[in-house]
């Protein structure tokens, strides 16, 4: 089977990459509107771009002609928080995924738990095992549908306690969740260890 990119409509060739790209990591964002309200929404094309700094991105995409309240909020406050959500709390995090109006919560029509960040104003979840506070560096748009790729540089880590040995997270204490396609995901599953691979010397 052979096909081509130019032959798909956007929401076509979004199924298709989804469905490759598997499992993806979910960037669980907080952000603050310019009224105050706390915004919640699940991000799966999310990566690590940078170590030090260290910086996150996220590509947000829009609906007929309108960007996620997310993006809005990042560029109009430059703050928001990342989670990384574990195992009990998939409902939540697929439940997130509703497009609610500007005004509405989804902290508090889910019933979660916001606590104060350390350095920036929207809050962060009590009941996720990792949080990571950023501040808006970049904000890039790509494609047709101008989805915006903004990278974050983390300025705090906040991770449940028992999760970090030896300065690494033991990830399968984290259990974090991916995402696969549609509303489908995954867990770790099987974790296979290999030998680390020997350096080059340089010559």
């Amino acid at each position: 089977m052979e096909i081509r990119p130019s032959d798909l409509s956007a929401q076509e060739a979004y199924k298709l990459v989804t469905g490759i790209v598997v499992p993806r990591p979910i960037a669980w964002v907080t952000t603050l509107s310019p009224d105050g309200i706390v915004n919640l929404a699940p991000f799966s094309a999310f990566t690590f771009v940078s170590p030090k700094p260290p910086m996150l991105a996220i590509s947000v995409g829009h609906r007929a002609g309108t960007y996620k309240d997310t993006a809005r909020n990042i560029l109009q406050t430059e703050e928001f928080v990342v989670h990384i959500a574990d195992q009990p709390l998939i409902e939540q995090v697929h439940a997130s995924a509703v497009e609610y109006p500007p005004e509405v919560s989804e902290l508090e029509e889910l019933g979660l738990v916001a606590v104060p960040s350390r350095e920036v104003a929207p809050p962060r979840i009590e009941a996720a095992p990792v949080a990571l506070e950023c501040r808006l560096r970049h904000c890039m748009e790509f494609g047709e549908t101008r989805s915006r790729l903004i990278v974050g540089e983390v300025v705090t880590i906040h991770i449940r306690d028992g999760l970090v040995s030896n300065g690494k997270i033991d990830t399968r204490a984290l259990n974090p969740i991916a995402r696969i396609a549609g509303p489908t995901y995954a867990t770790l599953g099987e974790i296979i260890t290999l030998a680390p691979i020997a350096q080059t010397p340089k010559s």
